[in-house]
């Protein structure tokens, strides 16, 4: 059987699309190092040079109910895989939210991936939910992968169907069915974005594609 130019050229851009579609594109967040191209803040973030995301709290900035204030990303997404590198200061606190469908309401109505200065902690004392790598609500990293605060850390976080991975500097910290009852309740998809915790907190290298 022959097929025309013109046939062979359409199917060819279908299978093309189709292709990207199955494997996803990875998209830099920071594109030219600018902020707003893909957030939304009232909080005191901003670039550098290095493309190095800082957030500074401003003088009289307490805790993390700020919401608006938290960096947030442009859509919603449901299946995904995000990458990026962190750095905290002593003592140093924040999180990655996803699924989260109240943008005024993130902490129960999304799902957190916690950032913490947990590196200085020893390797085999006690982890919680609010220790790097861990679920908030309730669900703690299986391990201490975290390294010391002034140290850059790496997360690679997926959310396949009801299916969450979370690695911390290469090791995988957390597999967690998204139906556990502790995650009863949240969203299955919506908004992406990072806590202000009114604590220094440095950001590079983000990057999303949509699996």
């Amino acid at each position: 059987m022959k097929f025309s130019t013109a046939y062979k050229f359409a199917l060819g851009v279908i299978l093309l699309v189709g292709a990207h579609v199955q494997a996803g594109e990875w998209r830099d967040l920071l594109p030219e190092h600018n902020l707003k191209t893909h957030w939304t803040t009232t909080g005191n973030w901003s670039v550098n040079q290095d493309g190095v995301i800082n957030l500074v709290p401003r003088e009289g900035e307490k805790g993390w109910a700020r919401f608006d204030a938290y960096l947030w990303l442009e859509g919603e997404y449901d299946d995904f895989e995000m990458e990026f590198e962190y750095k905290l200061q002593p003592k140093g606190n924040s999180g990655f939210y996803f699924n989260v469908g109240d943008r005024s309401d993130p902490v129960k109505q999304g799902l957190e991936v916690q950032i913490y200065d947990s590196g200085t902690k020893p390797k085999d004392a006690k982890l919680t939910d609010h220790d790097s790598g861990g679920i908030i609500p309730k669900i703690p990293p299986t391990k201490n992968a975290a390294k010391p605060a002034g140290e850059w850390n790496k997360f690679l976080v997926t959310v396949k169907g009801d299916h969450l991975t979370v690695r911390l500097n290469g090791e995988v910290v957390n597999e967690v069915d998204l139906k556990n009852p502790k995650l009863a309740g949240r969203p299955s998809k919506g908004a992406i974005g990072f806590q202000d915790h009114a604590l220094p907190l440095k950001l590079k290298n983000l990057r999303i594609r949509e699996l």
